[in-house]
């Protein structure tokens, strides 16, 4: 198995800065998945906020191998960047027949930083079926900021997403995706492992930018979701050509105009 660190693409990333997540299915061999699942079952220790990551696990642990497994590590790196620190980690289990649901809800306080995000890595170490209560979460959500259950009271939105997934798979989410733990229905217990980490570096360029000026990256950036309403929509592409422009230091992307026309500020020039 190749050790070198596999960095998203352009697309991969611009997919990511549209829709607040990236899925990577299946990507854990399945005997790390069953050492996960025994390694959960028993308890994780707890980490301190700021450590560096990589000093965070030992080489022994599951965590530890889950995040030096090549496509893991070049996806982290290229959000995150190498050198991230740790803000939390945790086991959220789903009880058989549990007969209740998590409320929708972004993680933390209301985040303001329009420039840099924080990634939590979302691991399923067994198949997820559609009533076991994978994680539903709202495409396209993570840059209209709310504080944590604000939107609690909301129980369906059109276009949200209810995970169904194979043994292994690693979700990476933007910290302001809106979220929410399902129901249940089955006889087995459902895991998930959970860990936000925190960049130290500016996030820029982290990744493969041999694509950067791919058409595909445009058209990433451009998606619209069925939940969107037509005036404000135009305010979730504006966000995310704000967050691109500050991803790859160009300050002249734009899609459709719609960063460039509000914030034209033409100096003023003397006459003489």
């Amino acid at each position: 198995m190749s050790t070198t660190k596999q960095l998203l693409t352009s697309v991969q990333v611009a997919r990511f800065v549209a829709q607040g997540f990236l899925r990577l299915d299946g990507v854990v061999p399945q005997e790390l998945n069953e050492d996960a699942i025994a390694a959960l079952s028993a308890g994780i220790p707890a980490v301190s906020y700021g450590t560096p990551l990589a000093k965070a696990f030992q080489e022994d642990t599951f965590i530890h191998r889950l995040l030096a497994l090549p496509v893991v590590a070049g996806a982290l790196e290229s959000l995150v960047g190498p050198e991230p620190t740790v803000d939390h980690h945790a086991v959220h289990v789903r009880e058989p027949h549990e007969g209740s649901a998590q409320d929708l809800h972004g993680d933390a306080i209301i985040d303001v930083r329009p420039d840099a995000f924080d990634v939590q890595l979302m691991y399923y170490p067994h198949e997820v079926t559609a009533d076991m209560g994978g994680t539903l979460s709202v495409p396209g959500s993570h840059l209209r900021r709310i504080n944590e259950t604000d939107i609690g009271r909301v129980q369906n939105l059109r276009g949200q997403t209810r995970l169904t997934c194979p043994a292994g798979t690693v979700v990476l989410v933007h910290h302001g995706i809106w979220h929410g733990g399902r129901r249940n229905d089955t006889g087995r217990r459902r895991y998930m492992y959970k860990i936000r980490l925190n960049p130290t570096v500016p996030q820029v360029r982290l990744w493969d930018t041999s694509d950067l000026h791919d058409p595909a990256v445009t058209a990433e950036l451009n998606t619209y979701f069925p939940w969107y309403e037509q005036a404000t929509a135009r305010l979730e592409i504006h966000n995310r050509v704000l967050l691109w422009r500050a991803l790859t230091g160009d300050d002249t992307f734009d899609i459709d105009y719609w960063v460039t026309r509000v914030t034209n500020r033409p100096a003023l020039r003397s006459h003489a």
